[in-house]
């Protein structure tokens, strides 16, 4: 098994008991290592420290929970197995730049007029456009991109992108950006972060693209191979590319094909040293000396 997908596992398992009271040998032992060595590679995989993790996914629910529910803020900071209220303040002010009462009465707001008016107003107040993403794709009519404040990793809101209508065969749409390859050529680029879906009907996944100035693909990887299908929780996903002298323009973004829902958090684009293994799918075949079966008899 993969160390990425070990990763998966462990953070599968961490949201799974996200209410107990969960330690890094808890985790470690049930990844099969020992603390130090899983310590260490969640940390170099994901980003954060697996304290920092379980807080920060915490921290999250505390805030949907004094958004959409009546729990005093005393039994949100205990739930969130945090020893005092006052602990828990200090840590959501942190993350969150105000303390959780005003944090309730500054956005509850926002979500009762969206509870009593249905999901219209929700959209209506969030249709701008995603800063730095848009929209493209074989139909890109027939999805949409937004911000969401209910789903959300990590943080107080996610990003989507969502089939609107029923699809035609192989029908597909990204939420994407793309950027110059200057400051990265001759490097080992991972773009990575995390990724939820409902009811993906055929595939989703990351993806990255290296182009060259005549826009021929020098390295992809969308993530075929792994493909996210159906409806799953919250995890991390990872792309890694070489970035070659001759590329000129950099893709990335997360493809959805066919209907379904799909939720993005948290995205990092950062340089990895040349031990964490390439993703690249390879897309050359090898070409033949001559013509082979033209009479269609082989």
């Amino acid at each position: 098994m993969s160390k990425h997908r070990i990763i998966q596992n462990s953070i599968t398992y961490m949201e799974q008991h996200l209410d107990e009271q969960l330690t890094l040998a808890d985790i470690a032992s049930q990844a099969g290592f020992s603390r130090f060595h899983f310590h260490r590679l969640f940390r170099k995989e994901v980003g954060m420290n697996i304290a920092d993790y379980l807080r920060t996914r915490r921290l999250c629910h505390a805030a949907q929970r004094l958004l959409y529910t009546e729990a005093a803020i005393i039994d949100i900071a205990f739930d969130g197995h945090f020893e005092s209220q006052e602990a828990f303040t200090r840590a959501f002010k942190k993350m969150y730049g105000m303390p959780p009462g005003r944090y309730r009465k500054v956005f509850a707001l926002h979500t009762k007029s969206s509870d009593s008016k249905g999901d219209d107003l929700m959209h209506k107040e969030t249709n701008s456009s995603l800063k730095g993403w848009f929209l493209s794709g074989s139909h890109p009519q027939d999805y949409e991109i937004d911000v969401d404040r209910t789903t959300v990793h990590q943080g107080s809101t996610s990003g989507y992108l969502k089939a609107l209508t029923p699809m035609t065969d192989g029908a597909f749409a990204t939420m994407m950006q793309q950027f110059k390859a200057d400051q990265y050529t001759g490097k080992r680029m991972r773009f990575s972060g995390f990724v939820k879906t409902e009811q993906v009907k055929e595939f989703c996944g990351l993806w990255m693209r290296v182009d060259n100035r005549a826009q021929d693909v020098l390295q992809f990887d969308n993530m075929h191979n792994r493909r996210i299908e159906g409806t799953t929780h919250w995890n991390h996903y990872s792309i890694v590319l070489d970035v070659p002298e001759a590329g000129d323009t950099i893709s990335i973004g997360v493809l959805l094909m066919g209907t379904g829902m799909v939720w993005v958090d948290s995205f990092r684009f950062e340089e990895v040293d040349l031990s964490v293994p390439t993703t690249n799918l390879d897309l050359h075949y090898e070409l033949l000396e001559e013509p082979a079966n033209l009479s269609f008899e082989e």
